[in-house]
């Protein structure tokens, strides 16, 4: 990246609102933290659930019929209320991660995830009981009620170097991108909602 693209995206930064089990958020996820690691850009972690999404359809897309993905959406919304995004984000990275930094296909142990994140194993029993439910549905709708239009997760929430806020759906990516590809598809997104007439687009 030129320090012209650099100097362009200082002072970016981005709300992400994700459920925990998802494998294609997972991708964004990592996607918008190579970002990061390129480019001054802040991250703040959010949950969001595909369970409370779901819960009035009469079909279910996740097809979770045995609520599973509630437990590790309440976790997380556990992790957010009483330790705060950043925490969030080191228990969602340990939830997809190996003990030595090797990605997972899959979440691992709720509990394994938090000792590594240096939190209170207990914190694990919230993904069965409905303790953190109210602060779940509040975070999940602080995102998803941002975009007038069907949405799954992630939801992002990009907020210019002036201050403009703009919410969108996605990327949804199948696979993480190299480097040089990450900061393309970020120029092609900040360019894309920088534009107050665009609302969406589909692949």
């Amino acid at each position: 990246m030129t320090s012209g693209s650099a100097e362009a995206n200082t002072g970016w930064s981005v709300d992400f609102w994700l459920d925990p089990a998802c494998p294609l958020t997972r991708h964004t996820a990592r996607w918008i933290a190579q970002v990061a690691d390129e480019m001054p850009l802040q991250v703040q972690w959010r949950t969001m659930s595909l369970s409370v999404l779901n819960e009035y359809r009469d079909d279910d897309p996740e097809d979770d019929r045995h609520g599973y993905l509630w437990i590790p959406a309440r976790v997380a919304a556990a992790v957010q209320t009483e330790h705060g995004h950043a925490a969030l984000g080191a228990f969602y990275d340990a939830l997809w991660t190996e003990p030595d930094g090797t990605e997972r296909a899959w979440i691992g142990d709720i509990g394994d995830a938090l000792h590594r994140s240096n939190l209170p194993v207990e914190l694990a029993e919230a993904g069965t009981s409905t303790d953190y439910d109210q602060a779940l549905r509040a975070s999940h709708h602080a995102g998803i009620d941002r975009i007038d239009a069907q949405v799954g997760t992630p939801v992002l929430v990009i907020t210019t170097p002036q201050g403009a806020e703009r919410a969108v759906f996605g990327p949804v990516l199948h696979e993480v991108p190299d480097s040089r590809g990450s900061l393309r598809l970020w120029n092609a997104l900040t360019s894309l909602v920088s534009v107050s007439a665009f609302h969406e687009l589909k692949a």
